[in-house]
């Protein structure tokens, strides 16, 4: 065809700017989010959460609260321990137990579910269950007493032994050596946690907001021991999620048994407070860098070790060494990451999961060592540059990181920066510049997709993929309208649902690339039976054409002679009514029973620096100004401007959202986010977004998002890169940067506050 899956044709919707096709209905309100789904004779479910972070439940008091009228259930380990198993968990290791034991690994863990006619009746009645503990010392975080600390071990993620790292660091010119750690962080969605379950003759649906359907139903099946097609998982709308919503539960399979114990629907709406412990988070790190290089700057040995806490019974970790180890040009290289298990709920997927506290440590060690050479931090980095993987010698599918360099630094006005700490001022207030690498791997996954195109000139795009909040269903459209030559407005897309053909994980900036592919694919095949069937026809305009000269556009298919046809007459050709096609994407890398295991809910995903052929990343540079008072040493940050090279955009409306949100987050990384734990009784304290701060309009004053055109063969046939998660990356290490530029400090552990600067 004139426009296959690697070519974009003239006058094509995609990269051009389209509003959201599902904005209406969300301003409207009748976009419907799973806990709005209208359910017949519903019952409401409320939480019991441990008031204790290690030890033993040793006795239920339940008759004040059974003898409540309106309250249909209580289920505790005591009459449903062994009726789910716990859930798998994304990355190492067991999954903590909720309802199957009297054990406690953490505070706010689940022990047991009230369910009654209505939500206020089941939350009055859990907070008259009276709970009884074998109460254990806890250990909180690091370096509290009784935790247990390991080496990560080899599985998923790698540590890295180029050269000799340790003898380089000795013998270097010029040394950096220091210690770095971020704190523990919450999503806090604006969406809670929901689950709603029904069962309807002995077959599950569940409406739950989820990064993967096909995962939960999966999960859910193993746990409750269910075939999977007695199982539908719904989420058609998500409201945030930032990777909170993209692994199994601690609660689903248990609000399943409860609408099965008492026989009807059961909807469970956790409080804001219990989020914080019945999901997932941000885990603190620690790290050791040590950078050598020569007077020259140019990097002569690279050593990085991570610690990471997790709970007590997971391995789970995000080893973010894997994109440290790969940014710059060095030929001595050490990794390691060690787990540091605490009573804790287990962490997981948080925007950038091992980039956004792994980057840190590395671009501030970068500014300390361009610091100690003189060297202005943007030449240090350039001198360090490669289009060579240092870790495997692979080529980079595209590195244009020094490019985003320049275009920021132009808009920033770096060049007008005095190098010398506490030198620019503007009245009380000491001004700091500060500048820091980005960069997150490429990531796509197997996905299937089913087009129909109908004699209307319409098409409907299925697909199991997820929209949480990025534009997934405006992206889908447009690839749709692309491939067959229709407006946006003339597609419409359905998504979030097991009915539909399996979508993988949208997590890990992959969902993007993912279903474009396999709507690309599909649409492809509907076009070639089209443009077949019309250039067949001994009647038409098109008799006799190549079929693969035709273009598609404007809903009609047009030869380069200028003879065209309408796409409804090409259509009519070959059937009377809608033309289907469905198609599997599984990319480069993947094994062919890839879309098997998409189906059991695995997620098979090619990562961007675990490929054999080429390395594949989307690279950004980001560009802070910090005010601090010289008085009362309060932060400020008046300007952000961040460059990034990510490959074809699909949408640039919603992808300049992206980076701007992204950039912000990372602003509240930096100066803002943490939640604050109680190391007696490893409990947080600020779960609440009322004390859990993050940024609002006046923190944010101007931010400039540069999106860098790159054309991206290797990467995968259309080019497409994630661009999710790369706006947060080395937004905080920029932040610290300029805090020193400003004031002459070196705060090395986030979030940078008032009392560090005194």
């Amino acid at each position: 065809m004139a426009a296959d899956a690697k070519g974009v044709p003239a006058g094509s919707a995609f990269g051009k700017p389209q509003p959201r096709i599902d904005g209406r209905a969300k301003v409207t309100g009748r976009a419907l989010y799973p806990s709005d789904e209208a359910i017949p004779s519903p019952t409401y479910a409320f939480l019991l959460t441990s008031a204790i972070a290690r030890g033993r439940v040793t006795r239920f008091d339940l008759d004040e609260a059974l003898s409540m009228e309106g309250v249909l259930d209580i289920l505790t380990y005591e009459n449903v321990g062994g009726e789910a198993k716990p859930p798998e968990q994304m990355s190492g290791g067991q999954a903590t137990t909720t309802l199957q034991s009297d054990r406690i690994w953490h505070d706010g863990q689940i022990i047991g579910i009230v369910v009654a006619d209505s939500y206020e009746i089941a939350r009055e009645a859990a907070f008259r269950v009276h709970v009884h503990y074998e109460q254990e010392t806890p250990s909180a975080t690091f370096g509290s007493p009784g935790v247990d600390e390991e080496v990560r071990k080899a599985g998923e993620h790698k540590d890295y032994h180029v050269g000799n790292a340790e003898a380089a660091f000795a013998a270097a010119e010029v040394k950096v050596d220091a210690r770095y750690g971020t704190p523990t962080q919450h999503h806090n969605p604006i969406e809670l946690f929901t689950t709603t379950c029904i069962w309807e003759n002995g077959k599950l649906t569940i409406w739950e907001p989820s990064q993967f359907v096909y995962g939960l139903r999966g999960n859910v099946a193993k746990q409750l021991g269910m075939d999977l097609e007695d199982i539908r998982v719904i989420s058609k709308f998500i409201g945030g999620a930032f990777g909170s919503k993209g692994g199994a539960t601690a609660r689903t399979a248990w609000i399943a048994v409860a609408a099965r114990r008492v026989n009807r629907p059961v909807k469970l709406v956790a409080t804001r407070d219990q989020g914080f412990t019945i999901a997932t988070y941000r885990a603190e790190t620690r790290h050791h860098v040590r950078l050598g290089a020569a007077r020259d700057g140019r990097l002569t040995a690279l050593r990085h070790e991570g610690w990471e806490v997790t709970s007590r019974p997971s391995e789970y970790n995000v080893s973010g060494t894997e994109t440290t180890a790969r940014l710059y040009a060095c030929p001595n290289i050490l990794t390691k990451v060690n787990i540091v298990h605490a009573d804790r709920n287990t962490p997981g997927f948080m925007r950038a999961p091992p980039d956004t506290p792994y980057m840190f440590p590395l671009e501030c060690a970068m500014d300390e060592l361009a610091a100690q050479l003189g060297m202005d931090p943007i030449e240090l980095r350039r001198i360090n540059d490669t289009q060579t993987d240092p870790v495997t010698g692979l080529p980079f599918s595209s590195r244009n990181l020094m490019t985003c360099f320049d275009r920021g630094a132009e808009r920033f006005g770096w060049a007008d920066r005095d190098p010398r700490p506490g030198s620019m001022q503007d009245g009380d207030w000491l001004v700091g510049w500060g500048c820091a690498s980005a960069a997150y791997p490429a990531n796509i996954a197997a996905t299937a997709a089913r087009v129909t195109l109908r004699p209307s000139g319409h098409a409907r795009v299925q697909i199991a993929g997820h929209d949480i909040g990025t534009g997934a269903y405006t992206v889908v459209a447009i690839m749709a309208a692309d491939r067959l030559g229709l407006d946006a407005g003339q597609i419409s897309v359905e998504m979030g649902d097991t009915a539909l053909p399996p979508a993988s994980l949208a997590a890990g900036s992959s969902h993007t690339a993912t279903v474009t592919h396999a709507v690309a694919k599909a649409c492809n095949e509907l076009r070639d039976r089209i443009a077949r069937a019309a250039v067949a026809s001994n009647e038409g305009a098109l008799a006799g054409c190549d079929p693969s000269s035709l273009t598609f556009s404007a809903s009609r298919l047009i030869a380069p002679d200028g003879a065209s046809e309408s796409l409804e007459e090409a259509l009519k050709r070959i059937t009377p009514g809608a033309l289907e096609a469905y198609a599997e994407n599984i990319p480069k890398g993947l094994k062919p029973d890839a879309m098997a295991n998409l189906y059991q809910g695995k997620p098979p995903m090619s990562r961007g620096h675990g490929r054999e052929d080429v390395t594949a990343y989307a690279f950004g540079a980001q560009f802070v100004e910090v005010r601090v008072h010289r008085r009362t040493c309060e932060i400020r940050v008046p300007r952000m401007a961040g460059a990034f090279a990510a490959g074809r955009i699909v949408n640039p409306l919603t992808a300049h959202s992206q980076y701007m949100g992204g950039m912000i987050w990372g602003l509240g990384a930096a100066l803002l986010e943490v939640t604050e734990i109680d190391p007696r009784h490893a409990r947080y304290v600020n779960d609440n977004i009322a004390e859990y701060h993050i940024p609002v309009n006046a923190d944010v004053c101007q931010v400039d998002v540069i999106m860098v055109p790159e054309e991206d063969s290797e990467v995968n046939p259309l080019g497409v890169k994630g661009i999710g998660e790369i706006g947060i990356v080395g937004v905080n290490a920029a932040i610290a940067n300029a805090v020193w530029h400003a004031t002459g400090r070196r705060i090395r552990a986030l979030p940078i506050r008032i009392e560090d600067l005194l």
